[in-house]
């Protein structure tokens, strides 16, 4: 059989392997099996696995020290630690030195399935996920968009797809999100990268004004105007226009607008001269578009029109993993801008800045670094760097950490993690799942065994 995954055994309970052979073997899988972590780190380096099922107290090398030297050696193969003894001490320590998972014998045969299952997907994922970056990086220009979390790999593929073709982009999203910046991507990818990008904020204009910045006026067409402008739609021609905050333009000149993109052409305010226009629009706004349209506040013909293809853009804190990244892209540039000698953060700080919820998102993280940076005393920011967090910063939910050397049952382990996840995405239940890496109906069932409302 074809792709069939490699399963490294570790155990050196002679039945036990057996039974795990049979069992596991069953499956689908392919078993190699060893008696002692010291020979088992061996066949580690000798070909690759996709996962290790691995006893902790064995003979000669144990299976955390084991754990720890195949970590050293690989750290992308998932390990999986089984034990006899249910002692939360070791379990912290096993996932400390990195374990994927922790499962106490004698087995529960359908965990031990899921936690395969679970496992071999996980290794899929981040396979595809290189890959694709690869792929990104090599024939796509990020143009300074920083992020490496499922959500944003997912959101550029997306992107890659659609920045060559002429389809109308609407892209949504919380203020401080970045959809300038995508927008900017589309454009860069597309095959009128060489032609200008023009950006409007439609809310920062007078809806008296705004059809003139956007049409262009003659001279003479009103009070003021002593001389022709060329709209932004003319400065785009043969490129790409970004309507920024799109839902805030009025009724009135959704109609105008509609006209331009049906017609490709526009006429000048005060003129009568036809001009065609050839340009690709990106529009974008913070707003629910579809309440709007069903209110009555914004054209369902121009939502569709707009509406070609759609990209949503996730807050920050559903996309906590780029933090690091993206406060160090800042610290990089803050830090050279201001002349500072400033090497990094503390281990606090960071803490603080991926645990904080970033209301106004990428935007106020920025903001945040800039600020801390002009202010640093020291060579590194600390959590007191960034005070004016604290204050908002919920309580967290147990970390592993803090049952160390306490005697409790490894449940309240599994509780913990589940409540600090759930806590870290904000209540998401799906992203939680994910991440955590099982299904949404196995999360349900645990908060339900574990008696939290669902």
């Amino acid at each position: 059989m074809k792709n069939r995954k490699t399963i490294l055994v570790v155990d050196d309970d002679d039945a036990h392997r057996t039974m795990l052979r049979t069992l596991v073997g069953g499956w689908g899988y392919d078993i190699v099996e060893s008696d002692d972590g010291s020979t088992a780190i061996e066949k580690v380096q000798e070909r690759p696995f996709d996962l290790i099922l691995m006893d902790v107290r064995m003979l000669r090398v144990s299976g955390l020290e084991a754990l720890e030297r195949i970590k050293a050696f690989n750290p992308a193969i998932p390990v999986t630690i089984m034990t006899a003894y249910s002692s939360v001490e070791t379990a912290v320590e096993a996932l400390k030195k990195g374990a994927y998972d922790y499962l106490t014998k004698p087995l529960d045969f359908d965990k031990l399935r899921l936690t395969i299952e679970r496992a071999m997907e996980h290794t899929r994922l981040k396979e595809e996920n290189r890959l694709l970056k690869e792929s990104l990086g090599k024939h796509f220009d990020m143009q300074n968009i920083i992020g490496r979390s499922p959500a944003m790999i997912s959101l550029l593929e997306t992107v890659a797809h659609v920045a060559p073709s002429e389809a109308t982009v609407m892209i949504t999203g919380e203020s401080g999100t970045g959809k300038e910046l995508i927008a900017g991507v589309i454009h860069h990818n597309s095959p009128r990268k060489d032609g200008p990008f023009v950006k409007i904020n439609c809310a920062a204009i007078t809806e008296t004004l705004l059809e003139s910045e956007l049409f262009g006026h003659e001279k003479g067409a009103f009070t003021g105007a002593d001389r022709r402008k060329e709209g932004r739609f003319y400065q785009a021609n043969q490129g790409s226009i970004f309507l920024d905050e799109v839902s805030e333009m009025p009724l009135t000149m959704q109609v105008k607008l509609l006209r331009v993109l049906q017609e490709r052409e526009l006429t000048r305010v005060g003129g009568e001269k036809v001009i065609p226009v050839d340009v690709r629009v990106i529009a974008a706004t913070n707003k629910d578009l579809v309440d709007l349209k069903n209110r009555g506040l914004f054209r369902e013909d121009l939502y569709y029109r707009l509406n070609v293809v759609s990209l949503e853009l996730p807050p920050l804190k559903e996309r906590r993993d780029d933090i690091p990244l993206l406060a160090q892209h800042f610290l990089e540039i803050f830090v050279d801008k201001n002349k500072k000698e400033i090497k990094g953060f503390t281990p606090k700080a960071m803490d603080q800045l991926i645990r904080y919820d970033w209301p106004g998102n990428v935007r106020e993280l920025m903001n945040a670094v800039e600020r801390a940076v002009v202010l640093a005393r020291t060579d590194y920011l600390d959590d007191q760097d960034f005070s004016i967090l604290q204050p908002l910063l919920q309580q967290p939910a147990p970390a592993l950490s803090d049952f160390e050397n306490i005697d409790i049952p490894l449940e309240e382990v599994e509780k913990a993690a589940i409540l600090r996840m759930l806590e870290s995405v904000a209540g998401n239940k799906s992203e939680a799942a994910r991440r955590l890496g099982i299904t949404r109906k196995t999360l349900h069932k645990k908060l339900k065994k574990y008696g939290v409302m669902d």
